[in-house]
């Protein structure tokens, strides 16, 4: 793939990306509003007596309620910010490795990083068998790749040299940054409607109305839960779709850093079906591949590796030796000998 037309895919990706995460705040109003109905309808706060006053009364009520709701996601983000990586490698068991005990990999990452006249991101590695990979950091000084075990072990070292490239890209193009701060907010807009749920199913199991328990108390809560969930919905999709428009560009830029698409090809073939490293949603997003696909695919992280090789066939010359090997056999189970 060309630079310009690479260059030119980031830019429109980190446009698009920027106009996703400014929906965010308005889905966090969203949620608020929703919690603001649901307790009116339990009676903690108190309404109007009508469910059309009880709505535009918490309608009302948002500019005095915003400014604390952003601040506590505000102060959440400073935390995340600063604690982003120990909250990340908690999570994952990531240990930081230094040149001395894995030299080949230290090099193969610091010359590409060299390559582009960057500083070499922190190497972690988790012990684990899987196959998988990712990239973490907010910005310059803190940037991290780290890699499993299993994927160092299981790859030659063109292979993993691609993989690294991929990763960089992920730094490069700052998907990581925006996945970042995605997560962020997407963890607290899940909070926030989870508490909605819990609160539900109290007042279904055991809980009691304090509106008395007419119909309205409830038309309040229903439309409440209703309004958390598909604003949880859309912060989950928002998510999904800021990753999954980037694992083409990042193997797009492995490529252009080794010069190498076959690589990056049979890496792939071989992280597929074993890259199941347990790890929370929020993480698994960075990975260099997660396949679980969620309702219909609407939720999946990654687009499927099938995919990602055809378009490095398709778009950057590379050949995917595993399917040509697979034709070739084929045509010779299949071929009938000729006899004179």
């Amino acid at each position: 793939m060309a630079v310009v037309g690479l260059k030119t895919h980031i830019w429109a990706n980190n446009t698009r990306s920027a106009i996703l995460m400014a929906g965010f705040p308005i889905l966090l109003l969203g949620i608020l509003y929703a919690a603001q109905v649901v307790l009116m309808g339990y009676g903690v706060i108190p309404g109007t007596k009508t469910v059309e006053g009880d709505f535009l009364y918490a309608v009302q009520m948002l500019p005095a309620t915003a400014p604390f709701a952003f601040l506590g996601a505000g102060g959440w983000f400073v935390v995340a910010y600063f604690a982003n990586q120990t909250i990340i490698d908690l999570a994952t068991g990531a240990r930081v490795v230094e040149r001395n005990t894995h030299p080949d990999l230290y090099n193969l990452l610091e010359n590409l990083a060299i390559s582009r006249g960057m500083t070499t991101p922190t190497l972690r590695l988790i012990d684990r068998p899987e196959l998988n990979a990712f990239a973490t950091g907010l910005h310059s000084g803190q940037f991290s790749i780290t890699v499993t075990r299993g994927l160092v072990e299981a790859l030659d070292r063109d292979e993993l040299e691609a993989v690294l490239a991929h990763e960089l890209t992920h730094i490069i193009n700052r998907d990581v940054r925006t996945m970042v701060i995605a997560s962020v907010f997407v963890g607290i807009i899940s909070v926030v409607a989870e508490l909605i749920f819990r609160s539900m199913r109290f007042m279904a199991f055991g809980g009691s109305n304090r509106r008395g328990g007419n119909n309205g108390a409830m038309v309040l809560v229903l439309v409440g839960f209703a309004i958390a969930a598909i604003g949880w919905v859309l912060a989950l999709v928002i998510r999904m779709a800021i990753s999954r428009k980037r694992e083409f560009l990042a193997d797009a830029g492995s490529v252009e850093l080794t010069k190498n698409p076959d690589a990056m090809i049979s890496a792939l073939q071989k992280v597929s079906g074993r890259s199941d490293l347990n790890a929370p949603d929020e993480v698994a997003g960075l990975f260099l591949d997660h396949h679980e696909s969620g309702f219909m695919g609407l939720f999946a992280t990654h687009p499927p590796i099938e995919k990602r090789i055809q378009a490095l066939v398709a778009y950057a010359g590379g050949v995917d030796r595993m399917a040509e090997r697979q034709r070739l056999q084929a045509e010779a189970a299949t071929s009938v000998p000729t006899t004179d």
